[in-house]
């Protein structure tokens, strides 16, 4: 998310109070041990709504600077959804 707020910010969306994100994980069995195998986090911004194609793009291209994607997307399929909230 942290990410994601940076690259608003930088297109002057604003994330400060208007970015949430919501994650969810699904845990499976690998032998006798659970593994997180995938993840998938819903961003909910809530922005003017001339601002909706500046934030889609964001998030379009935010995930290969993250550090936490980049480190975990060879082990843990990662996807991420922009719901986008006009005010």
């Amino acid at each position: 998310m942290g990410t994601l707020g940076g690259a608003l910010a930088a297109r002057h969306v604003n994330p400060d109070g208007n970015l949430v994100a919501h994650a969810t994980g699904d845990v499976e069995l690998d032998g006798s041990v659970l593994v997180l195998k995938r993840i998938h986090v819903r961003m909910e911004l809530h922005a003017p709504a001339t601002q909706r194609d500046v934030a889609e793009r964001a998030h379009g291209i935010y995930a290969e600077s993250c550090p936490v994607y980049r480190s975990i997307k060879a082990a843990i399929a990662v996807t991420t959804e922009l719901d986008f909230r006009a005010t």
